[in-house]
């Protein structure tokens, strides 16, 4: 027996690709082209509008890797086709399996005027409907010629990641320029049958509906004269009339469609190029939405926003229109789709402000959904957040990738690290491309998890990263979807009605407590070192420059900083981005980065050296500034002060090789091999490390994932290890009290140097990284029997499990934490903290004398080919330290510590804080300014160890009055004047912003 249905199946395919798509334009005339190629990085529209350009022809090369060409099209619609509509067919080489990736344009009038982008799947501008004939038609086109870095082989290494190593060979051919008739009719046709014949493939074999549909597909393709399509359309869709007006049934699924383009803001392309992309799906967009009544487009990411408004007004001017009417929306209301796993607290709170801020003062509009589709997964710290910045909603589709376990929702409540929740939503379409195909739509509505209790889902519809947005293809399919039997019903809408529409009628959904781990891209967290240590170095900088900053514009009347700060703060946050501070970009995004971030911290250290010389002022006494949360060696958090000498560290030869270091409060052995045999905790009589194991351990891995090279790592990479134990030298250190080791291997050398500083073991490894897809661990083994885990997140520390009972845990093979990483057990406990490292791994065994070790290894570099073949080459230098006897306050001190090193200066007088705190368990994490330019004082703290807390704080000047504010320093509570010391009770992990009036 044969299947009627897979014969039409394949009937219906040969019919759309041969007849009936070619039918679309029934006749056409070429346009005369001229070019001229930019010789250099892309130039003003009104530079290329000018341009002298010259004569090509359809079938020639055009484009170096990462050029621009400005081509003038001209031509004259015949007269012969007055009353119909007419299109300009513009394909400037397109492959249409990948769009985004690849050539793209944007079309202007002579004048300068958009008018819309050009894509693979988006080709055609209209000249008129009806024309009269005779029109003349001039159009110009930004055309990019953007290589093509995925490729049809994905993960090849490749030099056309960077203009630096591109060459010069054109990328593409001309393939059509040209006037046609565009045929509405054969158009709707296409769609009748492409809706019908993806419902009809994804019902159930038993279907009436299928039969159904089955019929009347043959019926429609018998009416179809093939070698007069164009006069017969109208006949066929008209068989099709019955089929697809039923209505859908009353319980049908509901998918509210989104218009969206998904733009990585650097990704295969650098920011500069991203700003074009940008622009061209904004024209794009809003062209859309003039001719699609019901059409409604959202865009997250103020920065896309901002880049519209600065580099293409001409695009803003057309955008804020649309705005205003409510049908481009802005979502999101983050500064970027960032990475949530690494950024520090307050990265992530300003993620929210500078977003959140944008779309309030541009248009008045204050959105509360967070929009995420494409992150690598979702810090425990991040709803409280979401939270204080007065959103409450989350959207993201990554979590689906996970390739263990199945997330067990779509909608639900998400509760993080201090009990706060979020109503959140994962689009059960599993893309944030959704094309209206009808096989995504029977997905959703078949995946949908809250079956039941639950039936709205969302559709993010549309081609991402340049792709062209959402079509006009999809929209017409979106309306025969919006009450049609046997699919989900669809309609355009809002993020904001989606979610008012799914609260409402889930009052009561399950609830997730912690990190939303995705189970897929774990490599993130180390891939390209420099970009992350440029990304801490930069978020402590600007703790420093805020704090001095405020401190001396409160103290000595200095001018604050304020455009600088903003600027610079939103270049950190660009670059936080989910695939630039993952590593995951080409080789020009990273290079661009590590420029970026130098600069940075030059403008940071000036920022920080004129406040830091206004406090102190003249004077011979030496001066320790300390921008940590605590105090440290004398001198109080957030002031200056003479310094108070540590414990000296005593070095003695090792019998049989090595040192031992000795402060009074801890031993340490370093043996021959350059490797911490043994690490005593003096005060509490106990020994850090298991019997007859070495911390201090560099361990090389061959690292080879089965795809996604920058981004992931595979389970199966522990399964080979070399442990690198053999040292060309070990000697005294130039520093009292400190070891210097120094090892060789592959093509690849290591320094480092050991010391000790109060309770810590520090660390300071220098790598001159020379391998390929090698993967580099640095090992503690400890003698703790931990059962769970901490690692610091934002605004706190998540718990996970050092055991892997359930494929969960086991999924959890790397891991996030930010300054530190700590392990107890009653009574003791121990940390490692670092200055710049995110990834790590924890593992336990038990030993033959009945003992448990638990490994923590720090993560510190990787050799991936692609997108960057040259990924983290050259030299490294990371410093970490290791604590025993450590508590989990003790953590989060030394971590601070080892991040905001201590700055000193010649001056007349000590500094007093401006804000002081009596409970280390509060720790302030921002002192600053109002970003109104009031002069009030910001102070934003949180709870830090997990437990209550009740604490005074006290500020070193007058205060008028105390606000409790959001993130975005707008009031949530009537303002009080209890003087200069306030009083706080915090909840674990309580996250508080605090306005002081002057």
């Amino acid at each position: 027996m044969h299947d009627d249905r897979t014969l039409v199946e394949a009937r219906l395919k040969r019919v759309l690709d041969e007849r009936l798509r070619p039918a679309v334009y029934p006749e056409s005339v070429p346009m005369d082209v001229r070019v001229w190629h930019a010789p250099g990085e892309p130039v003003p529209v009104a530079e290329g509008l000018t341009a002298p350009a010259e004569p090509i022809a359809a079938g020639a090369a055009w484009g170096a890797p990462w050029g621009t060409s400005w081509f003038t099209v001209t031509g004259t619609v015949p007269q012969e086709w007055a009353g119909r509509t007419v299109e300009a067919v513009l394909d400037l080489g397109f492959d249409e399996n990948m769009p985004g990736f690849q050539c793209e344009g944007l079309v202007y009038l002579p004048d300068g005027t958009p008018v819309k982008g050009l894509n693979p799947r988006n080709q055609w501008v209209r000249v008129g409907s009806p024309v009269a004939g005779g029109e003349e038609v001039e159009l110009r086109i930004e055309a990019a010629s953007n290589p093509v870095v995925l490729g049809y082989k994905p993960f090849v290494p490749t030099p056309l990641g960077d203009k630096e190593t591109a060459g010069s060979e054109p990328q593409y051919r001309l393939v059509r320029m040209d006037l046609a008739v565009f045929d509405e009719t054969v158009w709707n046709l296409i769609l009748d049958l492409e809706v019908a014949g993806e419902l009809m493939h994804e019902l159930p074999a038993d279907s009436g509906r299928r039969s159904e549909l089955t019929r009347a597909i043959d019926r429609a393709l018998d009416t179809i004269d093939l070698q007069d399509v164009n006069a017969t359309a109208g006949a066929a869709r008209a068989v099709l009339t019955g089929v697809l007006s039923a209505p859908a049934v009353p319980s049908a699924h509901r998918i509210s469609a989104v218009g969206h383009a998904h733009i990585d803001s650097a990704w295969l392309w650098p920011l500069r190029e991203t700003v074009r992309k940008v622009a061209r799906t904004a024209a794009n967009m809003t062209a859309l939405l003039a001719d699609e009544p019901e059409f409604v487009f959202a865009m997250s990411q103020a920065q896309q926003w901002a880049w519209i408004k600065e580099h293409r007004p001409e695009v803003w001017a057309k955008v804020t229109k649309v705005v205003a009417a409510g049908r481009f929306v802005p979502a999101g209301g983050m500064w970027v789709e960032s990475d949530t796993n690494m950024p520090g607290s307050e990265a992530m709170a300003r993620q929210f402000v500078h977003g959140k801020r944008f779309f309030i003062e541009e248009f008045g509009v204050d959105n509360e959904e967070v929009w995420l589709p494409d992150t690598f997964g979702f810090a425990a710290g991040l709803p409280q957040i979401i939270k204080a910045a007065g959103s409450k909603r989350l959207l993201t589709q990554k979590i689906s990738w996970s390739r263990t376990n199945t997330f067990p929702h779509h909608t639900f409540l998400w509760e993080g690290i201090d009990g706060t929740r979020v109503f959140t939503h994962f689009p059960p379409v599993d893309t944030y491309n959704c094309s209206m195909n009808g096989r995504e739509i029977a997905h959703a509505a078949r995946n949908f998890k809250d079956k039941g209790v639950a039936r709205h889902s969302l559709a993010p519809t549309g081609w991402g990263d340049g792709g062209g947005g959402t079509t006009r293809e999809m929209v017409a399919k979106a309306a025969r979807l919006r009450d049609l039997e046997g699919s989900a019903t669809v309609t355009w809408e809002t993020p904001a009605d989606f979610f008012a529409k799914a609260e409402a009628e889930y009052p009561s959904p399950p609830v997730w407590v912690g990190e939303l781990y995705l189970e897929l891209h774990r490599a993130t967290l180390t891939s390209q070192a420099k970009t992350k240590q440029g990304n801490r170095r930069s978020e402590s900088l600007l703790r420093e420059a805020e704090l001095w900053a405020a401190t001396a514009a409160v103290r000595a009347g200095a001018p604050y900083p304020y455009e600088r700060l903003d600027r610079i703060w939103k270049t950190v946050l660009l670059h936080q981005f989910h695939d630039i501070l993952p590593g995951s970009s080409i080789a020009w995004v990273h290079r661009e980065a590590r420029n970026t971030y130098a600069a940075l911290a030059d403008e940071l250290t000036g920022l920080i050296a004129d406040a830091q010389r206004a406090l102190a002022g003249d004077g011979s006494r030496e001066l320790v500034f300390n921008a940590s949360p605590h105090a440290r060696n004398g001198v109080p958090a957030g002031g200056a002060g003479p310094a108070v000498p540590g414990a000296a560290t005593s070095r003695e030869p090792r019998e049989g090789g090595g040192y031992v270091l000795d402060n009074g409060l801890l031993r340490v052995q370093v043996d021959g091999r350059g490797l911490i045999v043994s690490a005593y905790d003096l005060g509490a009589g106990r020994e850090t490390l298991p019997p007859g194991q070495e911390a201090n351990l560099l361990q090389l891995h061959q690292d080879f994932p089965n795809m996604w090279d920058a981004w992931d790592v595979d389970e199966f990479y522990r399964n080979t290890v070399v442990d690198l134990t053999a040292a060309d030298e070990v000697t005294a250190g130039a520093e009292p009290g400190s070891v210097r080791v120094t090892r060789s291997f592959g093509r690849s050398s290591v320094t480092q140097v050991i010391s000790l500083a109060e309770r810590r073991v520090d660390i300071a490894t220098e790598v001159d990284w020379h391998e390929t897809e090698k993967f580099l661990k640095l090992a503690f083994p400890l003698d703790v029997r931990a059962e769970r885990y901490a690692s610091e997140s934002q605004y706190g520390h998540a718990y996970r499990p050092t055991h892997t009972n359930t494929s969960w845990e086991a999924a959890k093979f790397e891991a996030c934490n930010h300054k530190f990483v700590h392990l107890d057990e009653p009574g003791w406990g121990v940390a490692v903290v670092n200055d710049s490292t995110y990834g790590h791994d924890v593992t336990r065994a038990v030993r033959e004398d009945g003992g448990t070790t638990t490994t923590l290894r720090v993560s510190l570099l990787r050799a991936p080919r692609f997108p960057d073949p040259e990924t983290d080459q050259g030299r490294h230098t990371f410093r970490h330290a290791l604590l025993p006897g450590a508590t989990i306050g003790d953590a989060v001190r030394e971590g601070w510590f080892v991040n905001l090193p201590e700055r000193v200066l010649t001056g007349g007088a000590e500094v007093a804080p401006l804000v002081t705190v009596d409970d280390d368990a509060v720790v302030i994490t921002a002192v600053k300014l109002a970003d109104d330019g009031s002069g009030d004082v910001v102070v934003r703290f949180h709870e830090s160890r997990g437990g209550r807390a009740a604490a005074t704080l006290t500020a070193g000047f007058p205060v008028s009055s105390v606000t409790v504010t959001d993130l975005l320093e707008r009031p949530l509570a009537e303002p009080e004047r209890p003087g200069r010391s306030i009083r706080v009770t915090l909840r674990p992990f309580e996250l508080v912003t605090l306005r002081l009036a002057r």
